[in-house]
């Protein structure tokens, strides 16, 4: 019996399902070739691999601790990133724009940001362990010499650990950045069952911070020794090292948007797990880190982005381009699935988790949709160095979230965070699509734009 459809073929022919399989594979192939997207698919991979074992990872948590030490943990891993972003996340837009060009200064630009970035977070750390009693329940644990010390040194271990993944992808190699993560998180959650029972109230927090001191060994040992000499002797000849006046002048205007992000991703949870008791808190954490997991997809292509528009500012638009078509092909499935699956997702952790969780998860993910046109205007404005207005849409975004989110709050409890997100990042994507549409069709003729919409048009429809 014929198995073709009156009018035209079998939508279901093995033969056309393989063709179509082998065009997927061939793009696939192409793109690797590409660093833009070799980077930007290894840092997105990345995330992937950081959130399968992260949700492995929380679900161990879960089962094995208290609802109160599984919150009260999460909020001192908050507050040591925190901390430990305070600067390493502000020098990330730097090392992703400089390290492409510092050629034989590499390893020594390198060095001092983890200097900068240990020392700032060290005693911004002490500062916060001076005033406990300010911060909550939740932080009580950490008062004492032994604990205070053992947080000062996860904050600076934290810091370093921060930095090595955009040294890695300034100089292409992101290919080790999953490696890395996938070591890292089995470690962890292995370390996390061995101390269950030795260490009932903090061996979340150990079982975090020790297997990150311990992956700094290797990985600093092939940046320095195998990465730096590499990428130092493949530099252009004749190419010049930034000047410092130069890294200054960038990271006067990049910094305090970096620090306004920063108070977005951690101040602001540190500032709920200061409102809530401990058990709400671990039901906000964990549908605000699955929601952040999310936003990092568009973030890590942006890098990318950043680092391939340093290389090659001629090409600044196409890559804008290229960035933000496979940043929405990947993160719109993405953002499709977690909004319709959030209940179970979260119900996976225990039946309060969807409870109270489920609506901050769907708008965080929803929010991710303009978060891309944002992510990817700030890496083209990194990339053309343009300090001053990167600091504008950063510091905006920054106020609209933590004062819709504060507002918020006391009204609609932990859900708050998400409806903030999503409002601010929908207002200040709508401010600066004139300008990204600008860096979009930067060096176009009207007649070589629309080939190209056609082209492209034909390319995805094949």
């Amino acid at each position: 019996m014929s198995t073709t459809v009156a009018g035209g073929p079998d939508r279901h022919d093995p033969g056309k399902s393989a063709g179509r399989v082998a065009v997927l594979w061939r793009r696939l192939l192409t793109d690797l070739r590409n660093p833009l997207f070799l980077n930007g698919y290894a840092l997105m991979a990345n995330t992937g691999i950081t959130a399968v074992l992260g949700m492995g990872y929380w679900l161990l948590a879960a089962r094995l601790y208290s609802p109160a030490d599984f919150g009260r943990s999460q909020a001192l891993i908050t507050a040591m990133r925190l901390f430990a972003g305070l600067t390493a996340l502000g020098l990330t837009g730097a090392l992703a724009r400089f390290i492409p060009v510092a050629g034989r200064r590499t390893g020594e630009f390198i060095r001092r940001g983890y200097l900068i970035a240990t020392l700032t977070a060290v005693v911004a750390a002490a500062g916060f362990l001076l005033t406990l009693p300010v911060w909550g329940e939740n932080y009580s644990t950490l008062a004492g010499l032994g604990p205070g010390l053992f947080f000062l040194a996860s904050v600076a271990i934290w810091s370093v650990f921060t930095l090595q993944d955009v040294a890695l992808a300034g100089m292409r190699k992101a290919v080790w950045v999953p490696v890395n993560s996938l070591c890292f998180g089995l470690v962890k959650m292995g370390l996390l069952v061995a101390v269950a029972g030795a260490l009932p109230d903090d061996g979340i927090y150990v079982s975090w911070i020790v297997p990150t001191a311990v992956a700094l060994i290797p990985i600093s040992i092939f940046i320095f020794g195998v990465l730096v000499p590499r990428h130092a002797r493949q530099a252009p000849t004749g190419s010049r090292p930034p000047r410092l006046r130069e890294i200054g002048r960038f990271l006067a205007g990049d910094y305090p948007g970096a620090f306004s992000v920063l108070a977005i991703v951690y101040f602001l949870p540190v500032y709920v797990a200061s409102k809530v008791s401990g058990e709400m808190f671990g039901y906000f954490s964990m549908p605000q880190t699955l929601g952040a997991m999310i936003e990092l997809l568009a973030i890590n292509m942006a890098t990318s982005l950043t680092v391939e528009g340093s290389s090659d500012r001629t090409r600044l638009a196409a890559n804008c381009r290229q960035a933000l078509r496979r940043a929405y092909l990947i993160i719109g499935p993405v953002v499709a699935v977690t909004i319709l699956a959030a209940p179970p997702i979260l119900s996976v952790f225990g039946p309060a988790f969807a409870e109270h969780g489920t609506p901050l998860l769907r708008l965080m993910a929803l929010a991710v949709l303009p978060r891309v046109l944002i992510e990817i205007y700030l890496s083209a404005l990194r990339a053309r160095s343009q300090a001053r207005t990167l600091a504008l849409v950063q510091i905006g975004l920054a106020v609209l979230v933590l004062s819709s989110s504060v507002i918020l709050l006391p009204i609609t409890g932990i859900t708050a965070v998400g409806y903030g997100l999503l409002f601010s990042e929908t207002l200040v994507a709508l401010l600066i699509f004139g300008g990204l549409r600008k860096i979009l069709n930067a060096g176009e003729t009207p007649q070589a734009a629309g080939a190209r919409e056609g082209s492209e048009a034909a390319s995805w429809s094949t």
